[in-house]
Parts: structure tokens; sequence; C-alpha cells
């Protein structure tokens, strides 16, 4: 699986929104009502990088398996980048793409989860 095929499974999760900041950062943010689930980097030297948010029990082993390397200035939150996408199952990818989702969704209230759905409390 490659970071395109990578991001359009972004962009099928219900209410994602994909927003892409230029120079100097360069980098496409995906996020559910606001909270941001996946950063792909879109230039040189990083592009094809890739980091999304990881369960805590999963961290420190993904973090030593070659090509995987905690996140830059999200680390601590349990955020991860992937260096080489397709060096990994394809699988494998697109369960942490979608429990990243889910995290991020599962942070919203009550109120933000029915404004995305288009119903009033």
């Amino acid at each position: 699986m490659n970071t395109q095929q990578l991001q359009q499974r972004c962009r099928a999760f219900a209410h994602a929104t994909e927003t892409l900041h230029a120079s100097p950062g360069n980098i496409l943010v995906y996020a559910v009502g606001g909270k941001k689930f996946a950063y792909f980097k879109t230039s040189e030297p990083e592009m094809g990088r890739f980091s999304l948010r990881v369960a805590p029990d999963l961290f420190l082993g993904l973090t030593a398996m070659p090509g995987v390397k905690p996140a830059r200035y999200m680390g601590r939150f349990h955020w991860v980048t992937v260096v080489d996408a397709g060096s990994f199952p394809p699988g494998w990818l697109a369960e942490l793409l979608a429990w990243s989702y889910q995290k991020a969704r599962s942070s919203l209230t009550k109120a933000e989860l029915a404004a995305l759905d288009g119903k009033t409390l």
C-alpha cells in the first residue's frame, strides 16, 4: 500500500476533512471534527512519510521496528511516523489508520458528533 492509497482511505472515512498546509511545512492533514488522525509529508526530502496515532500498548513495539519512529513533536502522545509505507503489510497499515480515525472520532463530544451527522440534541 502506498501513500496515495492511504490518503484515499483517509478521504473515505465519514466526515473526514483534508487540509493542505503549504510552505514551510508542506503537510497534508486529515481530521474528523477538527481532531487530527493522520499527517502526510508532501515535499522532499520527507515525501512519502506519514504519521498517525497508535494505541499506547503498540507504541514501543512499533517504534522498535525499522522504518517506524516516534513522530516529531507528537511522539509523547503516541504518534508514529512510517517512513516507507510500501515495506509494510497493507492490512496492517489500514488497521492502524482506522484505529487512529476512531480515536480522533471518539474524542469528540456528543454535540460535536451530532453536528457532524446533521442532528440536533
